[in-house]
């Protein structure tokens, strides 16, 4: 009978957006929260098969809590969460995000009109979660995935008494979709020979992933100073594609 809920209850998390879009965030975060909260199996176990990789991901690399095969490493977890701050952050977090329609469509526009400049950009898999104000965004192999618990607001409470004023500027619902493009891009291309680089050169990749990420969501989101040298290059050279400047290593030719 309670696998039988479990899998009612699962079926209903679907949209209808997520389920005619290319590109949507799976509700990851819906099973973790009730296992958090509940303690109950049948969601541990939802977690374990249904995301595994998510679910190693999370507790071997974002918390640190130990090895997955770890035969008390799920006793742990649910320990780790039982922090009244920490069950206080996850309500907050699933109230404020029960509907995830208005992401799903930023996110799958920018995609498709990546997709358009990029053809042979690979689509990830996006999944929401909660990671007790770890990492905002946490790239995998060909996934994103979004931290709720660090996208409440900027003058959410809690916030207040572990980051400064312009630590809490970003930590928005606004901000989720060109943080998951942005530190996707930086993924996907990342800067070869980084640690030889200028400071400059590291700055101007940084402007150009974000330059993509306001041309793809159609929006001026990032602001910066290498940004604008960005823009300004690419309206001075209309025929440099968008992939040609994805690409672009020598940034000589910005500077100019």
């Amino acid at each position: 009978m309670s696998s039988m809920t479990s899998c009612e209850w699962r079926l209903k998390s679907l949209s209808e957006t997520e389920e005619t879009k290319q590109v949507y965030v799976q509700r990851y975060d819906r099973i973790e929260s009730l296992y958090l909260t509940t303690g109950d199996f049948s969601a541990l176990q939802q977690m374990e098969t249904d995301y595994p990789m998510e679910t190693r991901t999370l507790i071997e690399n974002v918390l640190k809590l130990g090895a997955i095969d770890d035969h008390e490493i799920n006793n742990r977890f649910l320990a780790f969460f039982q922090n009244p701050t920490l069950q206080t952050i996850i309500s907050d977090a699933e109230a404020q995000y029960a509907n995830m329609d208005d992401i799903n469509l930023l996110l799958d526009a920018a995609f498709t009109k990546l997709q358009q400049h990029i053809p042979d950009i690979p689509l990830p898999i996006v999944y929401a979660q909660i990671t007790a104000l770890d990492q905002s965004i946490v790239i995998g192999d060909g996934t994103v995935g979004i931290s709720l618990d660090k996208y409440l607001g900027k003058d959410y409470e809690i916030y207040k008494k572990y980051y400064s004023e312009l630590q809490r500027a970003s930590m928005n619902r606004d901000n989720i979709v060109p943080d998951c493009l942005c530190f996707y891009l930086v993924s996907l291309y990342p800067m070869k020979g980084f640690e030889s680089r200028s400071q400059e050169e590291r700055d101007l990749h940084m402007g150009k992933v974000m330059w993509i990420t306001n041309f793809a969501i159609g929006k001026k989101f990032f602001k910066t100073e290498y940004v604008n040298m960005i823009d300004t290059y690419m309206v001075t050279h209309p025929s440099f594609t968008i992939e040609e400047l994805l690409k672009l290593e020598d940034y000589s030719l910005i500077r100019k």
